[in-house]
């Protein structure tokens, strides 16, 4: 003979000859019918009624009245997730186990709600779990309602604190009415003793076991309860967490599926198994519980619209199920009439009709004409298009994926000449259908398209910047004048490239853009187009000019000077199939040079427009983060940031204290688990939080300077930069195991990699993907002013989509109003302002400094070097600060070096700007940003190269300063050199008095004198 416990290692059978020994034992109807077990009728009806007004009418109908809405259960009201599942009925069971729903069929979809029998702010910890459990297509009459729905109802305990409806009622009374149930409790310890037992811990609503406690028909002469057992062993550990229970639900479900078996007890022994004690555990040494049925949960995200909704919506009663298993007891009486009573009070409550779903209907489903090929609108992308200066004619296009591979060719960056090329922004044009998917790319194969573009620089003529007008410290610093306000025709200061028109494919002479300063000719960039007609905009050459001769004296507001920077829109007419299309616009900027084009700022461009567009209710916010692309690039930034700055380095570099890039750290941080919330709670509180103690302190993360800077620091916690709001909202998700944990390791499966070409990215996905590649390559920390754009792009009301600017309504051209002899606070909110009227050609830039290159060789590292010399830092992502040099990185990877000697080298690390040339007898803050005007070309761009593989003291990829041998020196047009050390010893403004034999090459000096940090230290107020 088969014992049960023999088919432990049978799923889904069991043996006829012991279903024959052991369910041997007969029941009449009568004796089955007679489920009081003894007690009144009459006595059963009464506790019922009173049982109905406590829970429904003095409990649920009282917390409505007084205000509670949605109206809740009148219990288990915790809800810890609805979950979609299937239900099924296991292969080879015994024909006398196929009664009722065990009979009908072997799958249903079912819908399954985890709960607690709490308040819905109450802690999850020791908290009754309840499950409800839905199932769809069960055929025939139900003993309550109408439709092809049944239920089970389970609590995580084989018992219940009262035996019977009568000790049911007696127990509410004492608290409900007399409000003393300690008094109750004290007689009772039965009752005490089932409570306590009730309060247990649970690590997870997936690894609890769960009883219908309550006896069962099974078919016209047996009895069963029923048991809902988990297979996966893992149990979880509960946290401090109040919700811990539906985090946990979250995260699993997310990671995977989970399978629970559902099994039978027959009754086989009416004495010791009573059908009216809730209080008696039938032995299972007497009659084992039976596998019959399999629950299945597959992985989802139960967070998805509507889903916690629906179940809300949805009512659970025993009593919905066929009358082969009519539930027995009073209890399960009580049960049938307050159940029914509490789902009608809330439904009416809540406005819903009451009647039950006949099918799974759990996912919002979105816009169903995704799949239409139908264009009806047009949209160009990037929506923002980053162009850089260069020294060359020749030029490269800039990222068009967030992740592209490392350009390692020789003349990636430089022509033969030595010279920087420059960086190209592409357009393209894509058609999308109703419901705003991108079904095709729009070329001039499949369409008519003309290209349109304005280009213009109004720095010169625009106001000086002196802090960023949009935070509470510019309120008290020194006011943004007119820049050369001592001239009166503004417009000689405004250059203006003019508008360019192109409709051909391979354009590639011609459409230039030229303005004039002080009636100097200015060359601001031209058009062209690829073999397809999709269009590449190129920017001017770096040059940089003052019309008196004078040299630049400051970091922003240098009189008589311009630049080649410019920005303007690009626009486009579209005919396709006949039908001329309305297209999104676009505008163009030009930056200065990348010279760590690898590099990605902690908090991009992209997060800093992300995070506007969300709190501004133009994007959708994610239910929850993904740890690929929005957790782990965090950490990632940081790491990559050892290769331009020496601080970085030596803490999230390689073999570092923060490098949480290693394979190691990645599992940990990408792994959901509650045993890893303290770490990841720990690991978060290091990044600052405006607004918390503290925020101002240097060491937090990021470590980068802010838009309130000052040196000294006035106390602000702006000293220092933050994450975006939407970043920091995502780590404290992620610190609670609140999100997607979607990383793969691409070298175990190289199918999970990034697409490095736009043209490997689905049509649908292409036009965010180069919306964030444009955006994820520019800075957002600091704006002081900034390196490609500044803080008015914090202003909701600058764009008309997300990513998008909002063009002015008179069209394409250069807006030449003014705001008086200066700029304040109060002019930013006019609506036809600066800001909000919509953007001119120019518009963009004018806010950046004049000439850029005097910014950029002032935005150093570690202006306080008592605190740390190269901690916090400005732009390192974009202007290196210091780099590991070809000399060092040759001796780095030379096996025949002795290894001590190796590390060194690689560990060692030199100032980027030792490459500018310097004249005079001691450099000085004046030489070098003047020098940085004429030789901009000559410093080195950080590339990748190869590193040593299977060494743990170096990693197997890294990033080297590649310095040139520029060859123009005599090009008066870019390197003038001459000009610039005459000037110098002349004694012109800041200028040193002699002119050394050889140029220095000594970029630290006392940082002090730096006007970039050292304005507001008397003037500025600590503002908190």
């Amino acid at each position: 003979m088969t014992k049960k416990n023999d088919l432990k290692n049978q799923p889904g059978l069991v043996d006829p000859q012991y279903l024959q020994e052991n369910i041997d034992v007969h029941h009449s109807a009568n004796e089955i019918s007679c489920w009081t077990g003894g007690s009144d009728y009459q006595d059963v009806e009464l506790a019922t009624k009173r049982l109905k007004e406590m829970f429904v009418e003095m409990g649920q109908k009282t917390r409505i009245e007084r205000g509670q809405m949605p109206a809740q259960r009148g219990a288990f009201r915790k809800q810890h997730g609805i979950v979609y599942g299937h239900f099924d009925v296991l292969d080879g069971i015994d024909d006398e186990l196929k009664v009722g729903i065990f009979g009908q069929k072997n799958h249903y979809e079912c819908i399954v709600r985890f709960s607690s029998d709490v308040a819905t702010s109450d802690p999850d910890l020791k908290s009754t779990l309840g499950v409800g459990i839905k199932l769809f297509g069960v055929k025939g009459q139900k003993l309550i309602g109408e439709g092809n729905t049944a239920d089970f109802i389970m609590q995580n305990i084989d018992r219940f604190f009262a035996k019977d409806a009568s000790q049911m009622c007696a127990f509410t009374t004492a608290g409900v009415v007399d409000h003393d149930y300690p008094a109750y409790l004290a007689k009772h310890a039965d009752v005490q003793q089932v409570l306590t037992e009730m309060t247990k811990e649970e690590g997870s609503t997936l690894s609890a076991e769960y009883w219908a406690i309550l006896p069962f028909k099974f078919g016209h002469e047996k009895v069963v309860k029923y048991r809902l057992r988990p297979v996966d062993t893992y149990r979880g550990a509960p946290t401090q967490s109040n919700d811990y229970l539906k985090e946990d639900l979250v995260a699993r479900l997310q990671q995977g599926s989970a399978t629970f078996q559902f099994e039978i007890q027959f009754r086989t022994n009416p004495e010791k198994m009573p059908l009216d004690d809730a209080q008696v555990v039938w032995s299972t040494k007497e009659s084992p519980y039976i596998p019959i049925a399999t629950l299945t949960l597959p992985k989802q995200d139960i967070t998805a619209i509507g889903q916690a909704e629906y179940g809300s919506n949805l009512a659970f009663n025993i009593w919905r199920t066929t009358a082969a298993h009519e539930p027995l007891g009073s209890i399960a009486h009580v049960r049938k009439a307050v159940y029914e009573a509490s789902a009608k009070t809330r439904f009416q409550a809540n406005g819903l009709p009451i009647q039950e779903p006949n099918q799974v209907n759990l996912s919002f489903e979105g816009n169903t004409d995704e799949e239409d090929d139908c264009i009806v609108t047009a949209g160009i992308y990037p929506p923002i298009g980053v162009m850089r200066v260069g020294g060359s004619k020749d030029y490269f296009i800039g990222p068009e994926v967030p992740n592209p591979l490392p350009r390692t060719e020789d003349h990636a960056y430089r022509d033969e000449q030595g010279l920087l090329k420059r960086q190209a922004a592409k357009f393209r044009i894509y058609g999308f259908n109703a419901a705003g998917k991108a079904v095709k790319e729009l070329t001039m194969d499949n369409a008519k398209i003309v290209w349109h573009s304005h280009l213009a620089n109004q720095k010169s003529s625009w106001y000086e910047f002196q802090i960023a007008l949009d935070i509470p410290e510019a309120k008290n610093a020194a006011p943004s004048l007119l820049r050369n306000n001592d001239v009166a025709d503004r417009s000689k200061l405004l250059i203006d490239g003019g508008k360019q028109s192109v409709n051909a494919r391979n354009a590639k002479k011609g459409h230039e853009f030229v303005g004039y300063f002080m009636d100097q000719k200015v060359y601001l960039g031209e058009m062209h187009t690829d073999a397809q007609g999709r269009l590449l905009m190129l920017g001017g050459h770096g040059v940089s000019r003052n019309v008196n001769g004078d040299i630049a004296i400051t970091f922003a507001n240098n009189s008589g000077w311009h630049d080649d920077i410019s920005d303007g829109p690009v626009t486009a007419e579209v005919e396709y199939q006949g039908v001329q299309l309305q297209v999104d616009p676009a505008w163009v900027i030009c930056a200065p040079p990348d010279y760590a084009p690898m590099q990605k700022s902690v908090r991009t461009m992209w997060d800093l427009m992300r995070s506007v567009a969300v709190n501004a209710g133009m994007l959708t916010r994610p239910e929850r983060p993904s740890f690929k692309k929005d957790i782990l690039p965090i950490f990632e930034r940081m790491t990559n940031l050892q290769w331009v700055n020496a601080g970085f380095a030596a803490a999230f570099g390689h073999n570092g204290a923060f490098n949480y890039t290693t394979p190691e750290w990645i599992a940990r941080l990408g792994n959901p688990s509650l045993a890893y919330t303290e770490m990841r709670r720990t690991i978060s509180n290091n990044f600052r939080r405006f607004g918390e103690p503290g925020a101002d302190a240097p060491q937090l993360w990021p470590w980068l300077y802010g838009d309130a800077i000052s040196i000294p620091t006035t106390g602000s916690e702006r000293q220092h930069a933050t994450l975006s709001e939407l970043q920091l909202s995502f780590l404290e998700q992620w610190v609670k195991g609140d999100f997607i944990a979607d990383y793969v390791d691409p070298e175990v499966c190289p199918h999970a990699a990034e697409p490095t070409d736009i043209d490997n990215v689905p049509v649908a996905k292409q036009p965010d993907t180069l919306t964030r590649a444009a955006m994820e390559f520019c800075l957002a920390d600091a704006f002081h002013p900034g390196c490609e754009m500044t803080w008015p792009m914090r202003t909701a009301d600058m764009y008309m989509k997300p990513f998008r600017l909002k063009h002015s309504p008179r069209g394409i051209q250069v807006d030449t109003t003014y705001y008086g002899a200066q700029m304040n606070v109060d002019t930013l909110t006019l609506a036809q302002g600066p800001l909000l009227g919509g953007q001119v050609p120019g518009g963009i830039t004018r806010w950046m400094a004049i000439p850029w290159q005097t910014d950029t060789a002032s935005c150093r590292d570690g202006y306080t070097s008592d605190y740390d010399p190269y901690l916090p830092t400005f732009w390192p992502a974009r202007v290196p600060n210091t780099i590991l040099n070809e000399q060092r990185y040759a001796e780095s990877i030379n096996p025949e070096l002795d290894p001590q000697t190796r590390l060194e080298a690689f560990h060692f690390r030199t100032d980027w700007l030792d490459d500018l040339p310097l004249y005079g007898q001691e450099v000085t803050y004046t030489a070098q940003i003047n020098s940085m005007i004429y030789n901009f070309n000559k410093l080195a761009v950080v590339q990748g190269k190869p590193g040593v593989d299977n060494d743990p003291n170096f990693p197997n990829q890294m990033q080297v300063a590649v310095t040139p041998d520029v060859k123009t020196d005599k090009d008066d047009e870019l390197l003038l050199v001459a000009e610039l050390a005459k000037k110098l010893i002349s004694g012109g403004q800041g200028g040193d008095k002699a002119l050394p034999k050889r140029p220095q090459k000594r970029s630290r000096f006392d940082l002090g004198v730096v006007d970039k940090v050292t304005r507001f230290n008397k003037g500025l107020p600590k503002l908190k």
